[in-house]
């Protein structure tokens, strides 16, 4: 216990936020389990060590580091409700040799469902044919592969070729290749799955051969997005209720701080009680799928994919549930608004991309586990 007092009393450091983040979500779990596991022969040591986990964080708490280092409390109490403007970034006024191409990415107007009124932020080639590839994830993967062949054969005029080799490294189970980088010219990344590498070191996660390896993947895929592209929003509802947040913005350390200890809560419980773990891979869907760009992803494009393959995995846990005896029922909610919004609470509106009066995105699924009914939510496009 000592040294865990003098890591988190040091200043500036990455580390004893992460401790301190851990401890949290330790504590947390713990005060959850012991409402259902009241008669657990180990219920007693475990109060014992709240006890003692309390001292160390009220001790922290009190300590002159509360400035560096972010408390639970910061990070899940809901902020204002003011409407985001958009991201404020920065733009340069240097001539890009890939310019043309970008902007004219941009004009197609088969995309602009999809992509809204963007703009380009990116520095250097390098950054920007990273960006036009980011942005063609969100497009429906039939439409984006046509597009990124069109790219690449406009970018052998400025001298440059395609580079299926000098990709940058996502941890997934399977490998898939995502984006092609260049080569010649221009140098740029492109960007694939590897089982080769770790999951993010904020996870502490090994790999189990189990699907908490895909969650973990999600999960760092998540992360990594979240450091490059400062067009990503979320919509979690236990950070910030009202509305869709950008993640250029304070929100930003709230919302991953909760993806993590929603992912941890599923880890604790991945192999223990059945109900518990149903209950804490729902909320560990909801703040994945909260994870949004505006206007919001096709469901077929590379990122809807993505969020589809954790939602797959939450119905092999129900499945599991029902096995045991479990009564649950799972609807992720799509179609028309006017359809769903029994189903649903504390839903948000939209004024971009989609179908009007439709369902834009399942943030959180309808559920009922016995006889009781957990609401789903979603993202709806206005009339």
């Amino acid at each position: 216990m000592p040294n865990f007092k003098k890591l988190l009393n040091t200043k500036n450091s990455k580390l004893a936020w992460l401790l301190r983040l851990n401890l949290l979500g330790l504590r947390t779990e713990l005060q959850e389990a012991l409402k259902t596991e009241v008669s657990d022969p180990g219920s007693d040591a475990c109060r014992q060590l709240l006890q003692e986990l309390d001292v160390i964080l009220e001790s922290d708490n009190q300590s002159n580091n509360t400035e560096d280092i972010p408390t639970w409390e910061d990070i899940l109490e809901p902020v204002s409700n003011q409407v985001d403007s958009k991201p404020q970034l920065q733009k340069t006024h240097t001539q890009l040799r890939l310019e043309p191409i970008a902007q004219n990415l941009l004009s197609r107007k088969e995309l602009l469902q999809y992509i809204g009124e963007y703009q380009f932020y990116a520095n250097d080639d390098a950054q920007l044919w990273n960006e036009m590839q980011r942005l063609l994830l969100r497009v429906p993967e039939k439409q984006a592969e046509v597009a990124r062949s069109q790219l690449l054969n406009q970018v052998i005029t400025l001298g440059a070729t395609e580079d299926k080799v000098s990709l940058r490294q996502l941890a997934f189970p399977i490998p898939e290749h995502i984006y092609s980088g260049l080569k010649g010219n221009i140098q740029a990344s492109g960007l694939c799955f590897s089982n080769l590498v770790n999951f993010d070191e904020r996870l502490q996660t090994r790999r189990s051969g189990s699907e908490l390896d895909i969650l973990a993947s999600i999960v760092s895929t998540c992360l990594k997005f979240i450091e490059v592209d400062p067009h990503l929003h979320h919509a979690l509802r236990s950070v910030d209720r009202f509305g869709v947040r950008s993640l250029n913005s304070a929100d930003k350390p709230k919302y991953i701080a909760a993806l993590i200890e929603r992912y941890n809560r599923v880890k604790v419980t991945f192999d223990t009680d059945i109900f518990t773990s149903l209950r804490a891979r729902l909320d560990l869907d909801e703040a994945i799928h909260s994870l949004v760009y505006l206007p919001c992803v096709d469901r077929f494009s590379w990122w809807g994919k993505l969020q589809q393959e954790a939602r797959r995995t939450l119905e092999t846990a129900a499945q599991q549930a029902r096995q045991a005896g479990i009564s649950v029922q799972i609807r992720p909610l799509w179609g028309t608004y006017a359809d769903v919004y029994s189903f649903s609470k504390d839903d948000l509106q939209v004024d971009a991309g989609g179908i009007p009066g439709e369902v834009s995105a399942c943030l959180r699924v309808y559920a009922k586990i016995n006889d009781e009914i957990l609401p789903g939510r979603v993202l709806f496009r206005s009339s």
